[in-house]
């Protein structure tokens, strides 16, 4: 059965010399793999529409029994050729693919891939990519069952004198509750509240300070660490190159 998915090539696997799988995260059938015969060779015209990264309607031979499906031609919806043509915006798409493609294996709801086509969008339009990604980190908390209060004091449930936000307790915690946690600066805690709520395709151009960017981002790192389980090497290789350590 021949069949046009929207989709972006996520992850790919070499078969043999000259051929290769490829997961395309899709919008109607979430992660379908693909063979694509001869691809590597040179004068095959899909050699340069397989590469990792390929965001566009793939037309398959589709397998509807768990198989690999077969790829037939790909259409070109955005060659994102800003993200590929910068090595740090290339870190940061490795990254928020491969969790992407770990939170989609957890939850397949549709809105992951939603979420992560319109980061990379914005991504590539060259808004800030910490940022976009640290949004779609905070986003993804909700479809990996780990989501954080941000309504109240975690301990209590106080809703007014909040004095910080706590990766290990998951939430805010008020002035009579607090003990010795890390204390957030009140901007940070009230980007992170706005982080949550915003629609990624109303993103225009978000300024906020190198330094509180960086704290947000310590946040969701620490937080991550402790209840996702998650250990991406793309997300160490991104510290490095964006020097987030």
């Amino acid at each position: 059965m021949i069949s046009r998915f929207e989709g972006i090539i996520i992850k790919e696997t070499p078969y043999g010399d000259n051929s290769k799988v490829i997961n395309i995260l899709t919008k109607e059938q979430g992660i379908i793999g693909v063979m694509c015969n001869n691809v590597k060779s040179i004068k095959n015209p899909l050699r340069t529409k397989t590469l990792k990264f390929t965001y566009g309607y793939f037309h398959l031979n589709y397998n509807l029994n768990n198989k690999l499906s077969k790829l037939i031609d790909v259409d070109i919806i955005n060659n994102l050729n800003n993200i590929k043509n910068d090595i740090s915006l290339i870190s940061y798409m490795s990254y928020i693919s491969d969790l992407t493609y770990q939170v989609f294996k957890q939850n397949d709801n549709q809105e992951i891939y939603n979420l992560f086509i319109s980061t990379i969008l914005k991504m590539n339009e060259k808004q800030n990519p910490l940022i976009l990604t640290n949004i779609l980190e905070l986003k993804y908390l909700e479809y990996l069952g780990i989501g954080l209060n941000l309504d109240s004091c975690i301990k209590c449930g106080n809703k007014t004198k909040i004095v910080t936000l706590d990766p290990d307790e998951g939430g805010f915690i008020c002035q009579d509750c607090y003990l010795d946690e890390k204390i957030m600066s009140p901007k940070a805690i009230k980007l992170i509240r706005m982080y949550y709520l915003i629609d990624i395709n109303s993103i225009s151009d978000i300024k906020i300070s190198d330094s509180i960017a960086l704290e947000i981002n310590y946040f969701l790192d620490k937080y991550y660490e402790r209840y996702t389980g998650l250990y991406l090497k793309s997300k160490e290789f991104l510290k490095k190159i964006a020097n987030l350590v």
